[in-house]
């Protein structure tokens, strides 16, 4: 492919020696002295220094009026890297996606990856931080990884703002004759806490408010973070952060966000937040960080903002969808592609040896002991997300992410069964070897993109009713035999037909473990049944969630949180973030 850019010298690293397992990778990423991102992004998208607000020395916000984004400007090919359905042996999708990036400019195409920024929950909790991992990492990791530049902050403040303001309505006259009973507006925090779930709010007499039932979900679940990563500047911002519905009056009839007139103060907290981030990888590639929606409760993709920034200046953009493409990858092409015009121009689903032994019943304590029945067990995991993609008009390219245990044997049969499939299958060493580890990899993803442009096919019409939407993706992706609705969810979905808002895509939220909604149910189940229990509208965002199984809005902490090994050492700097 002939996307060759005159990189600076000093932007091409050497050779990197192999990486030891189980070198933590917040030691990885001090080894490295990050470049000025002022300097960088002269050097590397000829942007003066006025175009970035600088956070730091390493951090910034690109300022968008120095970006061409109009149709008529050139635009880079982009790329969607997915992965198999995540387990506890570790797929490292956000790893190759790094490493992806860096292979990319190995070989001289210009190219910058867009991440979801990490939450505090996941952080805090079980999964840890999300800036890659080995010689694949985004810096500064720290930094990232706990606040980063505030915009969940800004998101939080606004959402509660929101909220504040809604029951300061009620309390002062509600003219808008909101019924406390049926404000859906809850509160959100970004952190994990099972506790404040379900509450009552307004209690203490007159003088506090209305009581009333409320709760907590966590931020990357907000209506408003959906909102800005969907947002295609301020004005559209303003008009989405409108159009949530915050409630009901007692006809039912909806109150909306521009009802209360309140929208304007809201895109005010958001101005900064909606700008992009720019930080870097290991090897000084550019990485724009942008948003976070969960995936398995949100739509799960960094933001159009710096999808769109990235693809004006580069040749190559990768971008990842969050946990498995029955998730990730389906909610970026039925959602964030059919609201914003953007399309893949290649994907990439990425897996390891581990983890589809995993898939086929290995207990993670043998998963070092070769397999191959396991494994082609498993493999059975990997099959159905390319059965998958390929539905979307996608030939994907597999990335096996290895590990230094994987056998010869296991790796060859991996490969056999992606060909037999129509696709090429490609070790990577990226962990242990950064950019250069992953060069095979976005060669065979270059040579993809040679052979053309995909045809991008969505997998259902906006005008299906929303139920039938649901069984589509149930039926065709997660191989459910039926879809359950409970007597609510249909009576929600008549009435979100009624009010006009039958055109919209669905976001699905169940567990991320399993294609069914049971996570312990692993490789490729089908016939099963996908139970939703109550359906809820978002107007701003511009889609209706189904949420299904036991799935929470809200997590709860393992029985031992990640938070325990995090601290401060003598130096004064962090220890024990993954």
């Amino acid at each position: 492919m002939s996307l060759q850019y005159n990189k600076l010298t000093s932007a091409t690293p050497a050779p990197a020696e192999f990486l030891p397992p189980g070198t933590p990778d917040i030691e990885i990423a001090r080894s490295v002295q990050p470049q000025s991102m002022l300097l960088l992004a002269q050097q590397r998208f000829g942007l003066p220094a006025e175009s970035l607000v600088p956070f730091g020395h390493y951090k910034a916000k690109l300022d968008m009026a120095y970006v061409d984004t109009s149709d008529t400007a050139p635009r880079g090919k982009l790329v969607l890297v997915t992965a198999i359905t995540p387990t506890p042996a570790g797929e490292g999708k956000t790893t190759t996606s790094v490493g992806l990036n860096d292979g990319f400019n190995r070989l001289g195409v210009r190219s910058s990856v867009c991440l979801r920024e990490p939450s505090l929950g996941p952080c805090f909790g079980m999964k840890g931080g999300a800036a890659g991992g080995g010689r694949a990492q985004v810096i500064p990791m720290e930094d990232i990884n706990l606040h980063f530049n505030g915009d969940f902050h800004a998101i939080t403040t606004a959402h509660n703002l929101l909220a504040s303001l809604i029951d300061n309505h009620i309390h002062w006259g509600n003219e808008a004759g909101l019924d406390p009973r049926h404000v859906s507006w809850r509160r959100v925090l970004d952190i994990t806490d099972r506790s404040l779930r379900n509450m009552v709010c307004g209690l203490g007499g007159a003088a506090h408010g209305v009581p009333r039932e409320t709760g907590f979900d966590i931020t990357v679940s907000s209506e408003i973070m959906a909102i800005l990563c969907l947002a295609d500047g301020r004005e559209d911002l303003k008009q989405r952060l409108g159009n949530i519905i915050v409630g009901r009056r007692p006809d039912m009839s909806p109150v909306t966000v521009r009802d209360l007139g309140v929208e304007g103060s809201l895109t005010v907290l958001l101005k900064e937040a909606l700008q992009p981030n720019l930080v870097q990888s290991l090897e000084h590639n550019p990485v724009f960080i942008h948003g976070g929606p969960f995936a398995n409760i949100a739509h799960g993709c960094n933001s159009v903002t710096a999808t769109r920034a990235a693809l004006a200046l580069n040749d190559v953009v990768v971008t990842e969808a969050g946990f498995g493409a029955d998730l990730g990858a389906e909610k970026f092409i039925n959602i964030k592609c059919r609201h914003t015009g953007l399309r893949p121009d290649a994907a990439v689903v990425v897996c390891t040896i581990r983890a589809l032994k995993m898939q086929g019943g290995v207990a993670r304590s043998q998963l070092g002991i070769p397999d191959l029945a396991a494994l082609r067990k498993g493999a059975a995991n990997l099959e159905r997300h390319i059965r998958n993609l390929q539905q979307f008009g996608l030939t994907p390219v597999v990335c096996i992410n290895r590990f230094p245990d994987d056998a010869e044997e296991e790796m060859a049969l991996v490969q056999s069964i992606s060909e037999g499939l129509g696709v090429r299958a490609v070790p990577a060493d990226h962990w242990a070897t950064g950019g250069e580890g992953a060069t095979e990899l976005a060669q065979a993803v270059l040579d993809q993109m040679d052979e053309g442009t995909p045809e991008i096919r969505f997998l259902y019409e906006d005008s299906l009713p929303l139920a039938d939407k649901i069984r589509t993706i149930a039926t065709r992706i997660y191989h459910a035999g039926s879809v359950e609705f409970t007597t609510v969810a249909k009576r929600q979905l008549e009435e979100y037909e009624s009010l006009g808002f039958g055109h919209l895509p669905v976001c699905i939220a169940k567990t991320q473990y399993s294609f069914s909604a049971d996570s312990a149910v692993r490789g490729a189940p089908s016939g099963h049944t996908l139970p939703v229990r109550e359906v809820r509208l978002a107007a701003g965002a511009g889609f209706v969630v189904a949420i299904c199984g036991d799935i929470m809005t809200m997590p709860g902490l393992p029985r031992r949180p990640a938070a325990m090994d995090i601290a401060l050492d003598d130096n004064g700097l962090v220890v024990g973030l993954t």
